[in-house]
């Protein structure tokens, strides 16, 4: 079976930047993804169209299918008691923070007493991201995971 809109592929991957250096994989446990629901960046819902069980393939995405282009304009001020994921703040950390459109990583700039410059881009927005991917698995989804939008059991969204 070819891995087509409303099919969950089952999937390892390793994630490296331009350097080479492993940025994120899954590990032990491979990822399930609902093909055309928009639930990973663009690059790799493109790459993974068509695929079958047993491929294995490289694929380099662009910004512009991956986290997009760096905003020199994304610098912002949100205070601290909105910081998600840690006790105590240094610039460099990442933190998540509530906003209108759910859940966003910002970059921690500089820290104040009670507000923090934050960059509002994506840690790996600008960035060409190399992936090795092995598909494991291609199955047709359920009604459950189409009108959920996202892949269940392991490797996918656990309800």
């Amino acid at each position: 079976m070819q891995i087509t809109k409303d099919s969950v592929a089952t999937f390892h991957y390793t994630l490296k930047n331009d350097e080479q250096q492993v940025i994120e994989s899954s590990g032990e446990q491979p990822t399930a993804f609902l093909q055309g629901h928009n639930g990973m960046i663009r690059g790799v819902q493109k790459a993974l169209e068509g695929k079958q069980a047993g491929d294995k393939f490289s694929v380099s995405v662009q910004p512009k299918d991956g986290y997009g282009e760096r905003r020199d304009d994304s610098i912002q001020s949100v205070p601290v008691k909105h910081l998600i994921g840690a006790k105590k703040w240094r610039p460099g950390m990442i933190a998540t923070v509530q906003t209108e459109h759910g859940q966003r990583q910002v970059n921690i700039v500089k820290m104040g007493k009670f507000m923090a410059k934050v960059d509002t881009n994506h840690p790996l927005a600008g960035q060409i991201l190399h992936f090795d991917i092995e598909i494991i698995e291609v199955r047709a989804a359920s009604a459950e995971e189409i009108s959920h939008g996202h892949a269940h059991g392991a490797g996918g969204h656990q309800h």
